[in-house]
Order: C-alpha cells, then structure tokens, then sequence
C-alpha cells in the first residue's frame, strides 16, 4: 500500500506541474471512450441489423453514459467539499489576517509609545522606524526621521560587550534637547519580512539618573577612601607622636625602678609603669580597630606549636591573676595535632583579651582556657570560662559592637573602651571561624572560640609525647579548684587514678591507703601544712611534689633534707609535669635555688660576654638618653647621633678607620635625613664592598604594614616598636646573633 500511495502522490505532484499534459491525457481518455462507443453502436447498427446487437449497443452507451453521470456526481460532490474547506480554510486565514493585522498594529502601538528608545536601520543605516520617544530625544517628526541617516551626537562612548546571542551592549553619552544623556544601548539582527535582509535593532534606555547615581557614589567611595586612608594616616602619626614620649616615660620608669628606692618611690614609679602600659594598650586597641575599619587585616597563616601558644599566654597573665587573688590555668586536649596552621599572632591577640576580660571581671575562683576538637573537621574549640560577674542576656549581643560595655556602670567600675570584644570578632570572623557566649549574671562566662585550624605538615619531631601512667595512684592536694580540676583531667587522660583533697588533714590521712607514685602538693596550703605532709608522704610517696607560682618561690627555704623531690611553677606546663611525674626517683631534682629569679637585665643578657660598637640614631633626646642607659647596661659601647646625616657621618668615619659598627639602631622619623634615606646611603655605600653589611634595626613608632615594608626595601634587617622596653631589645640583640648578623 505504500508504493500505491508515493505513486499517486507523485501523479499529484506532476499533474500540479504540468497541467497541459493532464488536460490532453484527459481529453484523450474522454475521445477514445466516446470514439469506442460510436464505434461500437455504428458496428452493432449496420450488421445484418440484428436487434439484439442495436439492444446491446444502446445498452452500452446507456451504461457508460450512466457511468459518466455516477463519476461526475462523486466528483461534484467531492468538489463541493473541497470548496467548503477551501472557504472555511479561508476565512481562517482571514480571522487569522485580521488578527494579525490587529497584533502588528498594537505592537507598532507598543513600540511607538515605549520610554525606551527603538529604532530600526537596513545595511546602510537607513532608518525604517522609529518610536515616538526616539523622535521626541532627537526633536524631529517621524517623517524627516524614516529614510534618513540621523544619529546622535556622542560625547562620550563606553566600552562594548559583545553577548553570546550576539547582541551589543555598551553605553553612551549623546546631546539631548534639556542636555546631555547616558543611553544604554542593546543592538542586534531582526528580520521583519521572509526574503528581506535582516535589519539592526537599537533599543536604547535612558540611564542618565542611574550614571549620575552611579559616578555619585563612586565619587563618595573615592572620598571615603580618601577620609579612611587619611584617618588611618593621621592615626599612625597621633600613635607615633604618642609612642615617642611614651616610649620615654615607660623606658625610663622601668629604669628608675632598677635604682634603690625607698617604698613610697618604689609605688610612685610603679603606678608611672602601669600608666604607660594601659596608656600602650588603648593605643594598641584604637590602632587595631582602624585597621579592622579599613579592611586591612592580613592573616599570616604559618605553622605553630598549639599547646605552646596556650600556656604562653596563661603564663603571661598569671601575675595578673595572681595579683587579684585567683587562679588561671589551660588544658589542652591531647587528641589535637601538635603543630597547626593558622596565623599565631591574631589568635593570640584574640585569646589574649577574652582571658584578659575574664580576669579584670572575676574576684573569686579564676579564669581557664580549655582547648579541644570542634564539632565540624579540622576546627578546634577555645573556651575561656570565668566565675567572675557574668553578663546580662539583654546585653550579650550588644557588647560585641563598637564602643560597647555591658552597662555604665561596668564602664566606671572596670574601665575600657568597649573595643576589644568588636575586634576580636572580626578578627575571628575574618579567620573562618566564630564567637559565642554563654553567661549567667553573677556565676560567670563562657566565650567559645571555634576556628578551623589545619594540622601541619611538619616532619620534625614531635613537641610533645603524653606519658603513660597507666595504673599509677597520684594525690592532688590544692584548696582551690581550677587549676587542681584541670590537672586532674590530664592526669587521668594520661591514665594515671587520681586523688583529690582540699586540705593537708585530709591528704595525710588518705596518705597510709595505698602506695602512691607521686603526690602533688599546692604551696597556697600553707609553709607549715606543706612541710608536715612532706615529711608524712616520705614513706608513702615516691615522688613529693610542690607547685607554686612566681611569686612566692622565694617562700620556699630548700635544705638538704628536705622531703620534696621537685617543684613545679604554676600556672602547670603540660611537658614539665610529664617530665616531673616520669623522672627517676634516685635522681635528685632541681632545687628552688637553681633556678634563679632575673631581676635585673644583666643577670638574662646572652651578648653581654663582648662588647659591641653600637650606632644609635635617634633624635628625642629622652629616647636617646634611654637607649644609651639601656644598651650601657648591657655592657656594650654606645654612640648616639640626633639626625641621619650625622649617623651616616658616623658611619662612614668608623667604617674609614677599620673599626665599623656592629649594630646601627635607627629612628625612621628623623629632621635633615629619616632613617629609610639613611639606610639606603648605607646600603649603597656597602654594596660591592667585601665584608658582611652592617645589621640596621628600625627604631619606629609606626605600625601600619606599608611603614614595615619600606623599612625592609630600604634594606633594615628588622624594627622595634616603641615604646621599647630592656627585654624587647634584648631578644632583638640575641636573634640577630643567633642569625650571624652580629659578629659576636
């Protein structure tokens, strides 16, 4: 059936082509039809004129002539269906013209009276249309418009982007009749009628309110900028300006207290001391606050000793805690890698003012900071709790912004700027990582701390390796309960059973239950308590044990016979205690007076054994006469020089006779001559010359990171901040003679 069918639609398709040829076929078939039936009757007629062949002929014709009538019958009416679907096809066509016709005339509506500018051009740039806002921008009728070349004036063109449809996006500013305007303009192809070219479309929206917006706004980013990088400016100078004398009053206070004083001086000079400092600090928190406001925070992310970091900083804030009488101390979770990657600065600042906080807002009890895995991977927790005042729920969110205590009353009690908790924040914030509180007023704080940390991929050895004390009893004896309760957890991670108790009565009656490995004795009980469950735990207890803070070391009086097998400081280091618990019994520990206090610089100074020529270029004369007092006492030669001509004078002079500078300390802000242009005439009067360069150390009260990084361009091997203490410059010294800068 399918070949019947591709045939008779091929017969259509010829017929359709060549209608003469169908009419002569046609025209054949109706000849040789008529032709054979005449022919027929005339033959049927005149043979012998039998009436049954003239019946048979007229029979014939009567039957082909009734099968004419019944074919043109169908065909007729076939016809007449074919014409009622012709006309019901066409007046579709012309329901569907009007249409349309109706939906051409409202879009030409639509386009004419759109806001947005239309027009359209063949290849030559002829206009074809144009809509009545285009007409109206360029103050012509449509009818000059149509047929022309017109284009606006520009005065200024954008950049083109070219779309993936291949449309053409790109702004422009063109003359107008009220002004200029910003057009934006979308060009592409459209093609209106088949067999036409294909014409450009321009559809162009005023924007000349969002430009204006637009520059508006970037003309106040740029002044913003401008006032944020001149506050930050005007703060580096207001911080070096304050940071000179600063510097001087700290300095020199520090060294007045190292001269015989009487107590009433003593208390004077000290209060002179602990002024500079908070004065430092506030300094410190306003400099740091603009940096945050700037954006320019930049994490250094570099390997570091986790538990190290911790217990510095608990370390660092005992005497504080000490001073009001409570206790601080830091656990770390033994499942946390060793070493971790992260920027050790900016955690240590953030940690730094949460224990801080908790200890200026505790009077009882104490602060601990707890280190340990986080809920999410390589994130690790920090908790500082307190049992200090607590904060109000309805001021818990609003002491993380700016300027923001928990209550006036707070403020004048305690002090503060409001500024530590805000920058913290961020800083944690632009870490990774986040900040929550828990606190009940008058039970205490706790600011969680969770921050991803990467462990290291270090290879060198370990820091640390927790002992195994397995099945070993230890008796912690402490009145007090945060650091005793933190030592208690090591000790039993470390799988050792522990025993706690309060008080010297009751540890010396638990003393005959069992025989124990070590007892660990807090020296708060007491000198009388302590040395009577001494000699008590001689018989019981291999190891003998005293912790005590700094302070109150010299309270212990070591003899000879003494019943205590070693000594901890507090707050407790995780590697002391473990080497402390796992020494050898028969080996004798190290005694209270092996381990001297340094109270003075020269007792913890590692250069003092060689005089160095030290180049000091500094001209506030109080600092001078400070880092000449400073480095004196250090046992080495001091030549002081007010302004970087003279210093480089100096140089030269030494460097002529053959006996150079070890050391040059240079101020950056100096009259004549600064120290960056000082150091560069050094640095290029030392190139090509054989020998080691002359170490040049930045004395600077700046401390924004474009001041440091011109201080290393020149050529500076390092900077000091001022205020400078003896310390600082003592570390300074020692790094640079470790390093072989010095020829110590």
């Amino acid at each position: 059936m399918m070949w019947t069918y591709r045939l008779k639609l091929r017969l259509l398709r010829f017929g359709r082509r060549h209608p003469w040829i169908v009419f002569v076929l046609r025209a054949f078939i109706v000849f040789a039809a008529a032709f054979g039936g005449g022919y027929v009757f005339l033959v049927g007629a005149v043979s012998d004129r039998d009436p049954r062949a003239i019946a048979a002929s007229a029979s014939l014709l009567f039957a082909l002539a009734c099968v004419a009538l019944v074919a043109l019958g169908v065909r007729l009416r076939l016809m007449r269906g074919r014409l009622r679907m012709i006309a019901e096809h066409n007046e579709a066509l012309a329901d569907r013209n009007w249409e349309l016709q109706e939906a051409e005339q409202r879009a030409r509506s639509l386009f004419e009276s759109q806001s947005d500018l239309i027009v359209l051009r063949d290849a030559d740039g002829t206009i074809t249309f144009v809509n009545d806002a285009y007409c109206d921008l360029a103050g012509k009728p449509r009818g000059e418009l149509i047929g022309s070349h017109f284009a606006f004036e520009v005065l200024e063109q954008g950049e083109i982007a070219l779309e993936p449809s291949g449309t053409r996006a790109y702004d422009q500013k063109i003359t107008g009749p009220s002004g200029p305007r910003w057009i934006a303009w979308r060009e592409g192809l459209v093609r209106s009628d088949a067999g036409r070219l294909a014409e450009i479309q321009s559809v162009g929206r005023d924007i000349t309110d969002r430009a204006e917006s637009e520059r508006a706004l970037a003309e106040a980013r740029d002044q913003a900028d401008a006032a944020n990088r001149a506050k930050s400016r005007f703060l580096a100078m207001a911080s070096h300006e304050i940071r000179t004398p600063l510097n001087g009053i700290i300095g020199m206070s520090g060294l007045l207290m190292d001269t015989p004083l009487t107590p009433e001086q003593t208390t004077y000079a000290k209060a002179v001391k602990t002024s500079g400092d908070a004065l430092l600090s506030l300094i410190e928190e306003l400099l740091d606050y603009s940096k945050i406001e700037a954006g320019k925070i930049d994490l250094e992310p570099r390997p570091f000793a986790l538990s190290r970091l911790i217990e510095d900083i608990t370390e660092l804030l005992a005497p504080r805690a000490e001073a009001k009488g409570i206790e601080i101390a830091a656990y770390i979770d033994e499942r946390l890698p060793m070493e971790v990657v992260g920027d050790a600065a900016r955690l240590r600042q953030v940690l730094l003012n949460l224990a801080g906080n908790a200890i200026k807002f505790t009077a009882t009890g104490g602060v601990s900071l707890v280190v340990e895995p986080g809920i999410r991977p390589n994130e690790i927790s920090f908790l500082v709790r307190d049992t200090g005042i607590g904060i109000a729920p309805e001021a818990q969110q609003r002491i993380f912004r700016e300027f923001e205590q928990a209550d006036e009353g707070i403020a004048r009690s305690y002090g503060g700027t409001g500024l530590g908790l805000s920058i913290s924040d961020r800083i944690i914030k632009r870490m990774g990582g986040r900040i929550a509180l828990a606190s009940t007023p008058g039970a205490g704080s706790t600011f969680e701390l969770s921050i991803p940390l990467a462990a290291s991929d270090s290879n060198g050895p370990p820091v640390f390796s927790p002992p195994d004390l397995a099945g070993r009893s230890i008796m912690l004896v402490a009145p007090q309960r945060i650091e005793a309760s933190l030592i208690s957890r090591r000790l039993q991670r470390w799988g050792a059973l522990i025993c706690m108790a309060s008080d010297a009565m009751a540890a010396e009656a638990l003393l005959p239950e069992r025989s124990w490995h070590a007892v660990l004795i807090d020296h708060a009980l007491g000198a009388a308590d302590i040395a009577r469950l001494g000699e008590a735990a001689r018989l019981h207890a291999t190891q003998r044990i005293v912790m005590f803070t700094p302070a109150t070391r010299q309270e212990l009086q070591p003899s000879a016979d003494s019943p205590f097998t070693g000594y901890l400081v507090k707050p407790l280091r995780a590697i002391s205690l473990a080497a402390r618990l796992t020494a050898p019994p028969e080996v004798a520990s190290p005694s209270v007076a092996a381990e001297p206090i340094v109270d003075s610089i020269e007792a913890g100074s590692a250069l003092s054994h060689k005089r160095l020529s030290i180049l000091v270029a500094e001209d506030n004369e109080i600092n001078a006469l400070l880092m000449r007092s400073l480095l004196t006492r250090l046992g080495h030669q001091v030549v002081i020089t007010s302004n970087g001509e003279e210093a480089l004078q100096s140089w030269l002079s030494a460097k002529s006779t053959g006996a150079p500078y070890d050391l040059v300390l240079m101020d950056v802000q100096m009259p004549q001559l600064n120290g960056i242009e000082t150091t560069k005439r050094i640095r290029q009067a030392e190139a090509g010359q054989p020998g080691r360069p002359t170490p040049i150390l930045a004395l600077t009260a700046n401390t924004l990171a474009e001041d440091r990084s011109a201080c290393f361009e020149a050529g500076m091997d390092g900077f000091l901040i001022k205020p400078l203490d003896r310390e600082k410059l003592e570390d300074a010294l020692k790094e640079l003679a470790a390093s072989r800068h010095l020829a110590v």
